[in-house]
């Protein structure tokens, strides 16, 4: 068997801003699972649990997902008209630059507004990204790697979110007080001085990070040479989203929407209400109820009222932040697993199988049993859970490249990962979030975990379902 060449600079080089690029995609995700409560109880005063409040979270989870869709499908036909690596380079930085103004919210409506620009982004940037990286890596067994190990940066990106949400809980009150320029306050209200240090806009502005090493990087990132060869040859065809639909794709076309739409579902519909389903755990409560006497001891009056707010929003948020690190350790495990087994196993029915079989069992257990009654197991469950469902993301992005020719892959991968992923899955998030609604805030964790195993266990039933019309496709790509 003939040895590949080794990596050039240029070539890890890439590897290292597609890395870059897949580890902030989900950073500036998962960011709302962790601020959505704090943030939305400061905005608008709602107790969790309330119809207010549950409304809101379901157009935070589900509005910038529909903006990231529709524009990302567009997207993705910008990426077969201008090219992968530009496409790519202005998608980071629209994200990175809205997740950073989005930490200066001063109504809900605002941080709506930032949050949808922050999908557009993170939506083009995942076509763009994928398309590219398997263009510059045509080897098939190296392009599954090359897909594989740099999309496993996706789940350190949730690691690290979660790791930034838990320093900026524990440091707030040390950092610069966060306040509007001047000129802008007349036209979009004052920050309150008790939120000036809150926790959750440090978590938001930190999504600026990836915009850095892009800015410097960028010149010496190469276009993908199949795409900039058929275009200087005049052979480069103009893509359409009717194309998706001819007899030789339509069912490509429909199958992946579908599945990519189940995966998004299992993790926006269930994982990612974890953080409000955490406070009712008698393990929480217990170490709110600590906290709250320890820190309220020598207080009286409305300090001690503030105090015991303040204390457990942070406690929770804290344990909320330890329990999103075990699942995005479960999510990397998981992407690392699939890399190793997308070049043994040459069936991708299979492949997909191996972890939808195990999550039809794991997601009603960890959310109906253990994140109802025992914050050990639940630690335990979400790893699993985190495992089965973030592998899927991986396949999707070793899988499209493989089933669309090269003037139609970012808008076939486009369709798939942002009308089926971004659009429809998403909205299960607005699903639980809308069954769980309940006006007695006591039951409101219990509630939503119950919710959330039913939509989950439903999604991943969906999804097995429609693995037995997935194609299979070629080993190599098309051109």
């Amino acid at each position: 068997m003939k040895s590949l060449p080794r990596f050039t600079a240029v070539q890890w080089t890439v590897c290292v801003i597609a890395s870059i690029g897949f580890a902030f995609d989900i950073y500036e995700l998962l960011m709302l699972p962790l601020i959505v409560g704090p943030a939305l109880q400061e905005l608008i005063g709602a107790a969790p649990g309330s119809a207010e409040f549950n409304m809101w979270v379901g157009r935070l989870f589900y509005i910038p997902a529909f903006a990231g869709g529709i524009f990302g499908l567009f997207g993705g036909y910008l990426t077969d008209r201008l090219g992968r690596r530009r496409v790519l380079t202005w998608s980071i930085l629209l994200y990175a630059f809205s997740a950073f103004a989005a930490g200066f919210s001063t109504s809900p409506e605002m941080l709506l507004f930032f949050r949808c620009l922050v999908f557009v982004g993170v939506c083009v940037e995942f076509v763009a990204a994928v398309a590219w990286l398997a263009e510059l890596f045509p080897e098939p067994e190296r392009r599954e790697k090359v897909l594989g190990y740099t999309q496993a940066f996706s789940s350190v990106g949730g690691l690290l979110v979660a790791v930034a949400n838990g320093l900026a809980v524990t440091w707030a009150l040390n950092l610069p007080a966060i306040q509007l320029p001047e000129f802008l306050v007349g036209f979009l209200g004052q920050i309150k001085p008790e939120a000036v240090h809150a926790p959750w806009r440090y978590t938001l502005m930190s999504g600026l990070i990836p915009a850095i090493p892009l800015i410097v990087i960028r010149p010496f990132l190469p276009e993908s040479p199949a795409w900039q060869a058929k275009r200087e040859a005049g052979l480069l065809k103009r893509p359409s989203i009717a194309q998706l639909f001819s007899p030789e794709l339509r069912r490509t076309t429909i199958v992946t929407t579908i599945m990519f739409a189940m995966s998004y579902g299992a993790a926006f519909g269930a994982i990612q209400h974890i953080p409000r389903i955490v406070p009712g755990l008698p393990e929480v409560k217990e170490k709110v109820k600590v906290a709250v006497g320890d820190a309220t001891a020598n207080l009286t009056g409305a300090e001690r009222e503030k105090a015991s707010k303040t204390t457990a929003g942070r406690t929770t948020q804290k344990v909320a932040a330890d329990v999103t690190k075990v699942q995005e350790l479960g999510g990397l495990s998981g992407r690392f697993l699939f890399a190793m087994l997308a070049t043994i196993l040459l069936s991708r029915r299979w492949l997909i199988r191996i972890f939808q079989i195990p999550g039809l069992i794991i997601m009603p257990v960890v959310f109906a049993l253990f994140a109802t009654q025992s914050l050990t197991l639940l630690y335990i469950g979400i790893f699993f859970a985190g495992l089965v469902t973030v592998a899927q993301f991986s396949f999707w992005g070793n899988y499209l490249p493989l089933v669309y020719p090269l003037h139609l892959r970012g808008t076939g991968e486009s369709f798939a990962a942002n009308i089926g992923g971004r659009l429809i899955g998403t909205c299960f998030a607005w699903v639980t979030a809308t069954l769980a609604v309940t006006d007695d805030p006591a039951l409101a964790p219990t509630k939503l975990a119950y919710t959330a195993a039913a939509v989950g266990f439903s999604v991943y039933v969906v999804g097995f379902i429609a693995s037995f019309f997935l194609p299979e496709p070629p080993r190599e790509t098309t051109d």
